[in-house]
């Protein structure tokens, strides 16, 4: 306490005696500071301000004084006369600067590595966050060699930046206030954000050579500093994994996939968890509109009464959990232990945090509600960070209206397919012991009422809610605008499953006529939009996909459909939808007899081919069902008169076997997801540098909380 008196006290006298120097200040660097205008009284100014000057002019403002740095550290810093100062100085003149700026950052790391003062610690990291974002902005970013030579200067840039990352470490690891971590964390963080590609950030390579993974992730395993600090670490530890891990060995990538420390793992899940049950909360569907042709026409012309400015109301999403969730999947197969982790339902909290590293604005909370106006009941039953998941992508696959929601709903269902691809998260995903209650949110379409009894919540096994999730995304974006390369995700996920469910003998209880009926809207889509579709978009490779899906349920779906019934229940669809599967395939051989481009011709061509045991199915049971209409004497035939011809005529049915069925080729992010990744990092750290506020190191924040100590 004595310390923060004599500090204020210090603060308070130091404007008197900086006034005798301002006159030579300002009449050897004028554009540092305006003079007052005539008859104006001479603001004090203070005595920080005089050194930051003397500093600025390019002198060394301790005057060979011992004990200066000791004493500068215990005035209080001016973030905004330092950032006012670069700003207002042209690149040459910074550069030639470089001894002023370099001995600033020398002496900030100094106090922060051997001085056990809270004040000059806090100080310090204050100064090295001005100093820094402000010589980020002069556009040097592009030109990092010339940044790390102006900031520390080449010849002792390896000392001290070891020295720095230590003494990150040791905040982030050892006892010391919350604010004091956060200004760590916020130093980190606009280092990290420095370049908007972050394989171009040389600084980082002092951090490849220094590790500071063993202290975030002793952040995110403790419950006190992951309540505080969790979201900006885990944003530091995703720039740092993301740093040149297409071109080298990154050791934070090493050091992740390994990573096998059950607390570490579940804080980093609880991070993840937090966010995307705080989104779920959060999100809501109108419910002023009516549902059905009507309610789309109000909305239409209030859209267009309403003026093109009004602001919308619009849920954040965190791009950056979503690519720190596909990262500890994609890496770290025991992180599917976490998704997996069982726990009850809990009260979502935001950081109490005084001055967050990152600023992150959150909306005001609304009652979530169905379509048709009725209130979501969340589940009370245990959940896990999987069921979470799956209600999120309910949420994000709704809009694929531009480039950036495209890639949100991409980046789940690239999570999705690598949970799909490990053993052990199928085998949960499976177990008919473990069932949950997940909402899945279902858009509002002109073609269909949602009741509320549509959305009830069941107990049932995960994986039935995420073939809901995938029948949902099918049925609902068949637009003129196609979305391929989301369909072929979501057809990618489900043939996984399928793939597991016939290699183990799992049988699924599920409504497997709307996971059919929804493979075969898409088919009658494609036939029904073909000209407007087939020029524009490869629906070859999707339909393709579909048919694959229709055989590996005709050749083995004995093996994994719950009972019989199931099984004829499949070829009954076939049968009453066999007008689709026949225009396909005029269509598919149309196009590949000479009404196709090349490769519509190729991939029309195999289409044709995958489509023969569908073909057949129609062309076998379709005479024997019309024989026995006509031998009964039946006009009308009921779906169990039909499913009791076909029963009795399997026998005499001929089926091609297809190869490779039950095979897919495993997800890999090099090189065909390079750019996307690549793209997705860059949007977060453009974000995550706009949120880091300067404005918000209040120091009267600081200096109470250690007086409360």
């Amino acid at each position: 306490l004595f310390v923060i008196v004599h500090y204020y006290f210090f603060c308070s006298d130091s404007n008197v005696c900086s006034i005798q120097m301002t006159s030579k200040l300002d009449q050897d660097f004028p554009q540092l500071r305006k003079g007052p205008a005539a008859g104006e009284k001479k603001p004090l100014r203070e005595k920080v301000i005089t050194y930051y000057d003397l500093l600025f002019q390019g002198e060394d403002p301790s005057g060979k004084r011992t004990q200066f740095w000791d004493e500068f550290f215990l005035l209080k810093v001016n973030v905004e006369y330092i950032s006012q100062t670069i700003s207002a100085l042209e690149v040459k003149d910074l550069i030639a600067l470089k001894k002023s700026t370099n001995l600033l950052f020398i002496q900030c790391v100094r106090i922060l590595q051997v001085d056990d003062n809270l004040i000059r610690d806090i100080n310090a990291l204050q100064t090295l966050c001005a100093l820094l974002k402000a010589v980020f902005q002069k556009g040097l970013a592009d030109i990092s060699f010339d940044l790390i030579d102006i900031l520390v200067g080449f010849d002792s840039a390896e000392c001290q930046m070891r020295n720095l990352v230590e003494s990150l470490n040791k905040f982030l690891v050892d006892e010391y206030p919350v604010s004091i971590k956060n200004l760590a964390l916020k130093l980190l963080l606009l280092v990290l954000t420095a370049v908007d590609n972050v394989s171009q950030n040389v600084i980082l390579e002092y951090f490849m050579m220094n590790s500071i993974f063993e202290s975030i992730t002793k952040v995110i395993s403790q419950p006190e500093s992951r309540h505080h600090h969790g979201y900006d670490a885990s944003v530091a530890l995703l720039f740092l994994v993301n740093y040149r891990k297409y071109e080298a060995a990154n050791p934070y990538v090493i050091k992740l996939s390994v990573l096998d420390n059950e607390i570490a793992l579940n804080g980093l899940g609880c991070v993840i968890s937090l966010v995307l049950t705080e989104y779920n909360r959060q999100y809501s569907t109108p419910t002023d509109q009516p549902v059905g042709l009507f309610g789309h026409l109000t909305s239409m012309v209030s859209n267009m009464l309403m003026p093109s400015e009004a602001p919308q109301t619009k849920i954040r999403i965190s791009e950056a959990v979503l690519l720190l969730l596909y990262e500890a999947v994609h890496l770290n197969r025991n992180f599917i232990t976490v998704l997996t982790h069982t726990h009850s339902p809990s009260q979502a909290s935001t950081p109490i945090s005084p001055s967050p590293a990152v600023e992150r604005p959150l909306p005001l909370p609304s009652t979530p509600t169905t379509p048709d106006g009725s209130a979501i009941s969340f589940p009370r039953e245990p959940t896990n960070l999987l069921g979470t998941f799956l209600t999120f992508s309910s949420i994000i696959i709704q809009n694929t209206k531009d480039e950036k929601s495209v890639s949100h709903s991409k980046l789940c269902l690239i999570i999705l397919t690598c949970i799909v691809e490990d053993q052990y998260a199928n085998s949960f995903l499976h177990d008919h012991n473990m069932t949950f209650q997940v909402y899945i949110h279902r858009a509002s379409l002109r073609h269909r009422k949602l009741v509320k009894e549509k959305n009830a919540l069941r107990n049932m096994p995960l994986a039935c809610s995420l073939l809901d999730l995938m029948v949902e995304f099918m049925l609902s974006h068949l637009s003129r605008n196609f979305k391929v390369e989301l369909y072929r995700r979501c057809l990618g996920v489900i043939h996984r499953m399928l793939c597991y469910q016939k290699r183990c003998k799992i049988r699924l209880t599920y409504s497997w006529k709307d996971l059919w009926n929804a493979l075969v809207n898409i088919l009658k889509y494609f036939v029904a939009n073909e000209q407007h579709l087939v020029p524009e978009y490869d629906i070859f490779s999707v339909a393709q996909e579909i048919v694959k899906i229709f055989n590996l349920f005709i050749t083995y779906g004995d093996t994994f459909l719950p009972n019989p019934a199931a099984y004829d229940e499949l070829y009954y669809e076939i049968i009453r939808m066999r007008k689709v599967f026949e225009d396909l395939y005029q269509m598919a051989n149309r196009l590949s007899g000479g009404g196709g481009s090349g490769n519509v011709r190729t991939s029309s061509a195999s289409l044709a081919s995958s489509l023969t045991n569908i073909c057949s199915i129609s062309t076998h049971f379709v005479p024997k069902i019309d024989s026995w209409s006509l031998q009964h004497q039946v006009a009308s035939i009921t779906p169990e008169q039909v499913l009791d011809v076909v029963r009795s005529n399997y026998d005499t049915l001929t089926l091609k076997l297809y190869d490779n069925l039950d095979h897919y080729e495993r997800y890999s992010e090099k090189p065909k997801e390079t750019s996307f990744f690549t793209m997705l990092v860059r949007l977060v750290i453009q974000d995550t540098r706009s949120t880091i506020s300067l404005s918000s190191l209040q120091q009267q924040v600081v200096l109470g909380e250690l007086a409360a100590l």
